[in-house]
């Protein structure tokens, strides 16, 4: 294990310093400062290595976390990155991205501060990188097997990853100019640069995957055309259609999905030019969701520079501590502080909008809001409540609903759930035989660590179905694989 007396002679837990907030919004790099090898060493030896380790358990991809905590204190970077690598195909992904599960399930955290995992596993694979221990890995042999991939998310990357080193021949196609999905255009710089993307595509481009980019599979490319080419596809095109906001006045100009906003954001940072980018400079911003994504919207909307930024959420104030029924080792919902609500603006809660206001010349001027309770019907006005905020610019930031119907989920006549998820067998093949689905597509709206984990999944699926019996790894979670095909 790692320092036996760790927990309880390091009892206080250290994260890396953010940039000050005058500094990073006027520039779009990562908002962290580097942390002292030394100092994340001890984070890492407070690890106990518990008889049953939780952390296990709040993880999708069951990282092998006490094994590579341990390394970690021990300076043994070149074991703790095969660890890593065992289980988790990105770890400078999830590193950055997830929100930790694993962290509110860590044993420690019953009643100490929880270990550092997540800066322990982006330190790991950033020490890797820069000592060159990561590097293409092409299959010994090939299969002859050709497998389409539909989607360069993170759940697609994970499936084309594992496939090719099974050796197969896998394209990727992506209707976007590069790869990467959302992590590319949806993930703003200050989350992850996009350097990080470029340096993982490289290595799969070695190992033989292949990338399609700027085909629309389902416009350009039918699936039907896919499915006379390739032995197998792989839909991994993610839960895309946003949800709206029902309410008088919504197709006023300036309401805009969270989607439509941050992707023009995130190449104009990158150095490409937008033609009629809509942007938050001079402009008072209201968004509408108190998630990551409308956290990205929050930090975004300052580096361009808005006149003030306001958050909405629907849900009352969640409290500083874990609520009483939500115990560990569950992920609990409780107050958070990313680095985008630090550089400034409104977070509201219990508000709910009920109308977009325009002014004579037809311009977003505000939203009639009020504040809510829960009533017998769910969310119900609270009387005298009701007033006006000032907006020029409302992002939508309010979850997905599940993958697009039409075009390539259409064209191949998958079948959907009552929610408009693809329904997948315990192998992750779809209705259609030879058709699989990994990530939000299938899952629904969900963590980029699930993603992952769900492509790795549904990689085993399709090396079996092409090949008898999969030598990939089996998934981490067995309880939690969706329901065969009914």
């Amino acid at each position: 294990m790692a320092d036996p007396t760790g927990f309880l002679t390091t009892r206080e837990r250290a994260l890396p310093a953010r940039r000050p907030v005058p500094v990073r919004i006027m520039d779009w790099k990562e908002v962290y400062e580097a942390q002292d090898v030394a100092e994340l060493r001890q984070q890492a030896g407070r690890c106990m290595d518990c008889g049953i380790p939780f952390c296990h358990a709040g993880c999708p991809l069951g990282n092998l976390i006490p094994e590579w905590n341990d390394l970690a204190w021990r300076g043994d970077w070149r074991d703790a990155i095969e660890r890593l690598h065992a289980t988790n195909n990105f770890p400078e992904f999830t590193g950055r991205l997830c929100p930790a599960p694993c962290e509110t399930a860590c044993v420690l955290g019953i009643n100490q501060p929880a270990v550092t995992i997540k800066q322990i596993e982006v330190t790991t694979i950033e020490r890797a990188f820069a000592a060159g221990g990561v590097v293409p890995q092409p299959p010994e042999r090939l299969s002859g097997k050709t497998v389409a991939v539909v989607g360069s998310g993170p759940a697609g990357l994970a499936a084309a990853q594992q496939l090719t080193r099974a050796g197969h021949t896998v394209a990727v196609y992506e209707r976007a100019d590069k790869p990467g999905g959302l992590l590319r255009y949806g993930i703003p710089e200050f989350k992850m640069e996009k350097s990080i993307v470029d340096r993982r595509i490289a290595q799969m481009e070695a190992e033989g995957t292949r990338f399609r980019n700027g085909v629309d599979v389902g416009g350009t490319v039918t699936g039907q055309q896919l499915r006379d080419r390739y032995d197998a596809v792989v839909l991994a095109i993610g839960a895309t259609v946003p949800r709206d906001l029902p309410v008088p006045g919504r197709d006023v100009s300036g309401v805009l999905q969270a989607m439509d906003y941050l992707p023009p954001a995130n190449r104009v940072a990158l150095g490409e030019r937008v033609e009629n980018q809509v942007t938050a400079t001079g402009k008072d911003v209201i968004v509408i969701g108190g998630g990551d994504t409308g956290a990205d919207c929050i930090g975004t909307a300052h580096r361009q520079g808005a006149r003030s930024v306001t958050s909405l959420e629907i849900m009352p104030q969640p409290g500083a501590d874990r609520p009483a029924n939500q115990p560990w080792p569950t992920y609990p919902m409780i107050y958070r502080v990313a680095s985008a609500h630090e550089e400034g603006g409104d977070r509201l809660y219990a508000i709910s909008t009920q109308e977009v206001l325009a002014d004579d010349a037809g311009r977003l001027s505000g939203l009639r809001v009020s504040e809510v309770r829960m009533g017998e019907r769910g969310f119900e006005p609270v009387e005298g409540s009701e007033r006006v905020l000032p907006a020029q610019l409302v992002l939508l930031a309010m979850g997905f609903l599940g993958p697009e119907p039409d075009g390539v989920v259409a064209q191949l006549g998958v079948d959907l759930d009552g929610r408009g998820n693809i329904v997948r067998d315990a192998d992750y093949m779809t209705s259609v035989p030879g058709v699989f689905v990994a990530g939000d597509a299938g899952r629904g709206q969900s963590l980029i660590v699930w993603a992952i984990a769900e492509g790795r999944s549904a990689a085993r699926g399709v090396d079996a179905y092409l090949m008898g019996s999969s030598q990939l790894p089996r998934p981490i979670n067995p309880t939690d694989r969706p329901l065969a095909v009914g």
